[in-house]
């Protein structure tokens, strides 16, 4: 396996193992910018919206906020409204993560196989505190943990977006989601959760799932199979777009701080909130 940086590509980091390369992006927003398997690549590479493309961690928080307005211990917090009228996906997508260079540092640890970064939470989250990303690279698998550690008391729900190419050259047909959520929440006239859980509707989908029995899983007809593994409750599955399919485990819902209770949300100093999520392939058998 190795690690090695990608120069006048935004400094990127490229990890190898056995036939996956995975390729993280620490300037464009932590983001994980491609994984390649047997030489094709199952992300969405680009777009001019920095929503749109490759695999992002969503924090401090993850999906909207109702318009921009965070409330927590009585007041109100104004965030910009990056998707209008709503806040939308975190406030570190666009922004330059650092990468971890001392191998002997256990919060963010660099070695062959693996990479980390990190980032403070500054303006225009109002709370101060640091994300950690760290991401390893397996044969069958990637691993990405994410930490948020507090250094004051603040609501906070994160999650990754992951854009899975539909159509990945040499595979027989174009990608199916395999998934049976047991409900979904309702979403108003602005497209944020209500709080109210019914059967899930038919598909497409642009909505908040729980209840899931086992991972989502992705197939590539007659190329790859790749489950999303998560030990997060919430799942957001965006399926209304032609060329990609989102399947985001999230530890809070949209507009979580807004109708969850307190502690659902809650992290301060010394309990972190973190979060797993995996994804793991092999040959699709036909």
């Amino acid at each position: 396996m190795d690690a090695t940086a990608q120069p006048g590509e935004e400094d990127r980091i490229r990890l190898r193992a056995g036939g996956a390369c995975a390729t993280v992006a620490p300037r464009a927003g932590g983001r994980l910018a491609s994984l390649v398997v047997d030489g094709r690549e199952l992300l969405v590479t680009a777009s001019e919206n920095p929503y749109g493309w490759g695999a992002f961690p969503m924090a401090p928080y993850a999906g909207r906020i109702r318009h921009g307005q965070l409330r927590f211990r009585g007041r109100t917090y104004e965030l910009p409204r990056t998707m209008p009228p709503h806040a939308i996906h975190g406030t570190l997508a666009d922004v330059a993560w650092d990468v971890a260079a001392a191998p002997a540092d256990d919060r963010v640890a660099l070695s062959d196989d693996r990479v980390a970064l990190s980032v403070a939470l500054r303006a225009p989250w109002p709370f101060r505190g640091r994300v950690v990303e760290r991401f390893r690279l397996e044969p069958t698998a990637l691993r990405v943990d994410l930490e948020v550690d507090a250094e004051e008391p603040m609501p906070a729900w994160v999650g990754w977006h992951p854009w899975f190419r539909r159509q990945v050259e040499g595979a027989t047909g174009e990608l199916e989601l395999f998934v049976r959520p047991g409900r979904m929440y309702l979403r108003d006239g602005e497209g944020i959760p209500t709080g109210a859980a019914v059967r899930p509707s038919p598909r497409p989908w642009d909505d908040v799932f729980e209840d899931l029995p086992a991972a989502p899983r992705l197939r590539w007809p007659g190329f790859l199979q790749l489950d999303v593994e998560s030990a997060c409750r919430y799942w957001v599955i965006y399926d209304e777009q032609p060329h990609a399919i989102c399947v985001e485990p999230q530890t809070g819902p949209p507009d979580a701080a807004n109708w969850l209770p307190e502690d659902a949300v809650l992290v301060e100093p010394g309990r972190p909130l973190r979060a797993m999520m995996t994804l793991r392939w092999r040959p699709d058998g036909g």
